[in-house]
C-alpha cells in the first residue's frame, strides 16, 4: 500500500457527528491477509468505546483518552467499602464524571463468548425490539436502529446505532457521546521506499486526534531485527517421580536448579509498516427530541385541502373539521408494512395503520379514492404523515357516504365489506361440510393466512393488479378444494375428468339441480378465468368473467375489485346455505 493508506487521510476527514451509524464499540479487524509476520501480510484493526456526557462535563470527559473509555474498561458491578457500584455507572480513576456507557460489555468465560449489551434505557425510551442481532422501533415501522456485527467465531465486533435516534436521545437526556477510537493499518515489506517520512516515528496532533507512523526493523516471523532474547529455566529436584504421594516442598537453594541462555533472532530482514489513529470526537446532540420528549418540530408535511390547491399542515389540520383526499394506492404502502393492518366496519369504511396503535379510520367514496378526517391524519407522528402525504390528491368525488354517515350523522351504515366475510364465509363451508358430509372442502395450508392478507380491493389500482387478486382469490377457492374428498360423495365417470370446481358443482348437483349448481358456482369458475389475464386470455372470455361476477369495467379499478370480492363471497355462502340444508 502507498503512504497515503498508512496515513489514513480518508479516515481523518470525516467526523462521526455526520455519520448515518454511530459506532458505540468496535473490536474490528477490517481487513487482514497473507501470514502474520511475513511479506505481504496486511492488517487494519478498528477499535472503538463511548460514553454518554452530561453537557456540563465535556470538559472532564475531555482528560479520558483510549485507555480509559475505549476497549479496556469492562463492565461489572462490584462493591467498594460500602457502597454499590452498577455495572452501568461509568468510574474513572482519576476523573470524577458522570457518564454512562451506552453499550454494557459483559465479560464471558472459557466456553462463552463476551456479550454486548445496549443500554436499557436506550432501549426503553425508543420504544425499541431486539430481534436477533438487530434493534427495531416498533413505533416506526421497526426501522433497524442498532445492530451489531460479529466474527466468524461468534465474538461480537461492531455495535452501531442510527444517529438520528442516537441524537433524539441524547438530546432528551442533555448529553453528547464521546467516543474514543483506534485504527492501525499495518503492512510487511521487503523495503520501506513506499513511504518517505521526515521522522521515524513521525507523530502529528490535530485537536484531540493523535496519528503517529513508523517503520521498524523485523526478523521473517516478527521478532525485532538483531534482537537478543534472554531465557531463563527453573526447575525443582525435591520431587521423587516414583513416590504414589509426592509432595512439594518449600523452595530453597538446595531443591532449585537454574540456568540461562540467550537466543539471536533469526531469519530473512523485513521492514514493518504501520500508521496508528487515536481519535477523540463528540457526537452532538439533536436540537430536538420529538421521540423521546414529545418536543413539537415545525411543520414539513403538507396536504392539499381544497379545489384550489391550499396546502396546509398538521398544525391547522388539527382543528380544522375537514376531511382529506388520497389515492386509493396508499393502503397498498400502510397496510402492507410489518405492524400495518387493514379492517373493515362497513362494506366502505374501516381502518388502517402502518404501524401498531396507530389506526386511521378511512372511507372509500364513489370515485375509489380515500377519504380521511383531516385531524386523525394530523394527530399521526410526521414519519407517517410523510407517508399519506405521498399519495394525497386534492377533494374529488366528494367524502365518502358511509364515513360521513358515521362520523357526522352517527348512523353508521348497514353494509358489509367482503374482504371481512372472504375467511368467514370458507371456515363456515367446511364446518358445514363437515356436519353434513364429512369432509372438508377446502384445505388449509400454510399460506393461507398471508394470502388472506392480501385479499382486498385495493390491490386492484391497476388491471393487472385486479388480476393479481382474482389469482390470490383463486388460490383460496379453486386450487384450495379437496376434490379426492369430494369424489367420496359423487364420483366421476371413467370416461370424464373433473377438476376442482367441476367436482364441487357436481356435488351441489347432486343436492338440488344442475342450473342452480351451476348459478352457483359461476363467479367461482369466472375468478378462476381471469387468474389467466396475463397469459393473454382472449378479450371476449374477459369480458365474459367479469359479467358473470357483476364486475362494471367502467367502475373505478378499486371498486371493481370490490365487486369482484362480493361475487366470491356471495358464492361461498349459497355454497354454505345449500349444504347446510341436506
Amino acid at each position: 500500500m502507498d503512504q497515503a493508506w498508512f496515513e489514513m487521510q480518508d479516515v481523518r476527514k470525516r467526523r462521526l457527528d455526520n455519520a448515518v451509524w454511530v459506532p458505540l464499540r468496535a473490536v474490528l479487524t477490517i481487513e487482514s491477509s497473507g501470514r502474520v509476520g511475513f511479506a505481504g501480510h496486511r492488517e487494519e484493526f478498528f477499535g472503538a468505546g463511548s460514553i454518554a456526557v452530561p453537557l456540563a462535563e465535556r470538559a472532564k470527559a475531555e482528560k479520558l483518552g483510549w485507555a480509559e473509555v475505549g476497549i479496556g474498561p469492562e463492565n461489572r458491578a462490584y462493591v467498594e467499602g460500602e457502597t454499590y457500584f452498577p455495572a452501568d455507572v461509568y468510574r474513572a480513576d482519576h476523573v470524577a464524571l458522570t457518564a454512562v456507557p451506552l453499550v454494557l460489555d459483559q465479560r464471558g468465560k472459557s466456553l462463552e463468548t463476551h456479550q454486548w449489551h445496549l443500554h436499557q434505557d436506550f432501549v426503553i425510551a425508543l420504544s425499541l425490539k431486539r430481534e436477533g442481532d438487530v434493534w427495531v422501533s416498533m413505533d416506526e415501522a421497526y426501522v433497524e436502529v442498532g445492530r451489531l456485527q460479529r466474527g466468524d467465531d461468534g465474538r461480537p465486533t461492531l455495535l452501531e446505532v442510527r444517529a438520528e435516534h442516537l441524537k433524539d436521545y441524547l438530546c432528551a437526556r442533555n448529553m453528547a457521546l464521546y467516543v474514543n477510537s483506534y485504527r492501525s493499518r499495518v503492512e510487511i515489506v521487503e523495503d520501506a521506499d513506499r513511504v518517505r517520512w521526515a521522522e521515524n516515528p513521525l507523530e502529528t496532533i490535530d485537536g484531540l486526534d493523535r496519528w503517529e507512523g513508523r517503520t521498524d526493523e523485523i526478523h521473517e516471523g516478527g521478532m525485532p531485527y538483531g534482537e537478543t532474547t534472554a531465557v531463563f529455566h527453573v526447575e525443582r529436584t525435591d520431587v521423587d517421580p516414583a513416590e504414589d504421594v509426592p509432595t512439594l516442598g518449600k523452595p530453597h537453594d538446595g531443591n532449585i536448579k537454574s540456568r540461562s541462555w540467550t537466543t539471536q533472532a533469526q531469519g530473512k530482514k523485513l521492514i514493518r509498516i504501520s500508521g496508528e489513529l487515536w481519535r477523540s470526537e463528540w457526537v452532538e446532540p439533536a436540537e430536538h427530541s420529538p421521540r423521546v420528549r414529545d418536543d413539537d418540530l415545525p411543520a414539513t408535511v403538507f396536504f392539499l385541502t381544497d379545489a384550489a390547491g391550499t396546502r396546509e399542515s398538521a398544525a391547522t389540520l388539527k382543528d380544522s373539521g375537514r376531511w382529506l383526499w388520497f389515492r386509493s394506492d396508499v393502503m397498498m404502502a400502510l397496510a402492507h408494512r410489518r405492524g400495518g393492518a387493514l379492517e373493515w366496519h362497513t362494506r366502505d369504511t374501516g381502518a388502517v395503520r402502518c404501524s401498531p396503535s396507530y389506526g386511521v379510520d378511512f372511507g372509500v367514496n364513489k370515485l375509489g379514492l380515500i377519504t380521511v378526517y383531516a385531524k386523525d391524519v394530523a394527530l399521526l407522528p410526521e414519519w407517517q404523515q410523510q407517508i399519506w402525504a405521498g399519495f394525497n390528491v386534492g377533494p374529488e368525488g366528494g367524502v365518502s357516504d358511509e364515513l360521513l354517515a358515521s362520523q357526522v350523522r352517527a348512523t353508521p351504515a348497514d353494509t358489509q365489506a367482503p374482504e371481512e366475510f372472504l375467511p368467514i364465509g370458507i371456515r363456515l363451508v367446511n364446518q358445514v361440510a363437515t356436519d353434513k358430509l364429512g369432509i372438508r372442502i377446502f384445505k388449509e395450508h400454510n399460506q393461507s393466512e398471508s394470502i388472506l392478507r392480501q385479499v382486498h380491493r385495493f390491490r386492484a389500482i391497476d388491471k393487472a393488479g385486479l388480476y393479481a387478486l382474482a389469482k390470490d382469490v383463486a388460490r383460496l377457492t379453486a386450487d384450495s378444494i379437496d376434490a379426492p374428498a369430494l369424489h367420496r360423495i359423487v364420483t366421476p365417470p371413467r370416461s370424464e375428468k373433473w377438476g376442482s370446481l367441476k367436482s364441487l358443482e357436481r356435488v351441489l348437483a347432486a343436492k338440488s339441480d344442475a342450473a342452480t349448481a351451476h348459478a352457483i358456482m359461476g363467479p367461482l369458475f369466472a375468478v378462476y378465468d381471469l387468474r389467466l389475464a396475463d397469459a393473454h386470455l382472449p378479450a371476449e372470455d374477459l369480458t365474459q368473467a367479469l359479467t358473470l361476477l357483476g364486475v362494471n369495467e367502467g367502475a373505478p379499478l378499486v371498486i371493481q375489485g370490490m365487486q369482484l370480492l362480493s361475487a366470491v363471497v356471495t358464492s361461498i355462502y349459497q355454497i354454505a346455505r345449500l349444504l347446510g340444508e341436506v
